[in-house]
Order: C-alpha cells, then structure tokens, then sequence
C-alpha cells in the first residue's frame, strides 16, 4: 500500500486593496483561479482563462516578538508561454478550518489574498 500524499485544493476567492493612491490589484500575479498545494512543496495553478501553471509554494514561519508570523511563497510557470508568476506573502492568517488570508504590505497599499478549500 502506497502512502497517502496531502493535497489540498485552494481558490482564490478575493483580494481587497487598502491604501493610498489609484490602482487595483491588477498588477498582482494571482487575483483569480484556483491551486492545488501539494506536500513536498509542489503547486499546480490554473486562472481564470483555464492556463495552467506548475511551480512551488512554501510557507516560512518566523518569531518576532514572542508572536508567530507565517509567510508565504508561490512560484509558478507554464512552460508553453515562458509565463512566469510569482507573490511573496508578508503574512500568513489561517481563519478557519478551510480558509486563509495572506497580506503582502508594500509601502503605501496593503493587498489582503482570501483563499479557501
């Protein structure tokens, strides 16, 4: 018998953008679509148009003033455009048994990434 592997299937089901200045999220890599995490660090990504990406994803966790902060990297590619994607996430926020939410702070804005299973 073979050993299960862990998969977890994700969305990305919204991303709000707080502060100064004009602009959306359009210039973010990941606003839409859907991920499969794998163990080992593997991710499969497909947006909304149905293009598929293959890469990786690691989540770093780090103490900073007795308080544990989580952070997020993805990187992916689809090898038949050359297209590469990447977002580190400043922060990473388990709200539920399904859900999470990842933070990336620049200077001026903060863009919240809500995903769920």
């Amino acid at each position: 018998m073979s050993p299960r592997r862990k998969v977890v299937l994700g969305t990305l089901t919204d991303v709000d953008r707080v502060g100064l200045g004009s602009g959306g999220s359009g210039s973010l890599p990941f606003t839409s679509g859907t991920f499969t995490f794998n163990e080992g660090g593997s991710v499969v990504y497909t947006d909304a148009a149905a293009t598929t990406y293959t890469g990786s994803w690691k989540i770093v966790k780090k103490n900073i003033n007795e308080e544990t902060v989580r952070s997020l990297q993805i990187t992916v590619a689809n090898f038949t455009t050359q297209q590469v994607l990447s977002q580190y996430y400043d922060d990473m926020t388990f709200t539920g048994t399904d859900r999470f939410r990842s933070n990336i702070i620049t200077r001026t804005r903060n863009y919240a990434t809500y995903f769920r299973r």
